[in-house]
């Protein structure tokens, strides 16, 4: 039988880091990492065992860890997560937080402002802005039926309402209005390399194909029916990709435009306002 820390040992020798090989650990034992630390020398059930290896095999060959365990904190909420739909990343908190200084800012005067995530996922950002400004309505929509199932499961765990729609992009709220739009898409290149290291993620949330900017069009092409005079509309984006999203958005009429950066110093939000000259 062997230990706690023979077993973390033997996952850093597969190319673990020591974090993930605790959380793995953690994760099986319903344990904290300072609790796995001070009982390095626990024995170690071979079931657990077994399975833990089996765990660190599959991180090893590239396999998110939150799918692993299934959950992922994200702007303050755990959120469940599974191969249907992306890991939320740090990144994507940089739209939140400027969704909600747009809420307590310039829509702060709206008593029940409507916000629509396009493209939501495991429901993240959508989840994220209504649990941080409960007087919001918010609409998410994904084309993919699992993806809005896991979306479903998170809001019905958190407590947190939202309206859900199946379609692609606009398609899933023709005729609806809203003060607020959101969306983290596809953005990443056809054949970039960093799709490599991504396999286990479904592709369609991640490329769109081309030079990755084909679903940021579709949304700033389709989005004047849905913003009213003063709405907003704000997109994740590659690094390399302000520029064009910038021209995008100015070239459709909207003012304000301007770029925020994540906590890593890139560019990764570009936004705009519609303004009442826009029809």
């Amino acid at each position: 039988m062997s230990t706690l820390g023979a077993a973390l040992a033997q996952a850093h020798a597969l190319g673990l880091d020591r974090l993930d090989a605790q959380l793995l650990l953690g994760h099986l034992l319903a344990r904290p990492r300072g609790w796995l630390i001070a009982h390095d020398g626990d024995p170690l059930a071979a079931e657990i065992e077994a399975r833990y290896a089996a765990l660190c095999a599959r991180r090893a060959a590239g396999e998110p860890l939150a799918y692993l365990v299934g959950e992922r904190e994200f702007h303050g909420l755990t959120l469940q997560v599974g191969p249907a739909v992306l890991v939320p990343r740090p990144d994507t908190e940089t739209l939140v937080d400027w969704a909600l200084e747009i809420l307590a800012g310039p829509l702060a005067g709206h008593a029940a402002p409507r916000v629509i995530d396009l493209g939501t996922g495991s429901g993240a950002i959508a989840l994220a802005v209504k649990r941080a400004c409960p007087r919001c309505l918010v609409t998410a929509t994904d084309r993919s039926g699992a993806a809005l199932d896991q979306a479903r499961a998170n809001a019905a765990r958190l407590g947190l309402a939202a309206d859900f729609r199946a379609g692609d992009w606009w398609q899933a709220v023709d005729g609806q209005v809203f003060d607020l739009v959101l969306s983290n898409p596809p953005y990443i290149a056809a054949g970039d390399p960093h799709l490599a290291a991504l396999v286990h993620e479904p592709l369609q949330a991640l490329t769109p194909g081309g030079d990755g900017l084909d679903a940021i069009r579709r949304i700033v092409a389709g989005a004047a029916p849905h913003l009213p005079p003063g709405g907003w509309l704000l997109l994740e984006h590659g690094w390399d990709q302000a520029d064009a999203v910038q021209a995008q958005l100015q070239a459709a009429g909207y003012s304000a435009v301007q770029t925020r950066r994540d906590l890593a110093g890139q560019a990764r939000c570009t936004g705009g306002q519609r303004p009442a000259a826009v029809r």
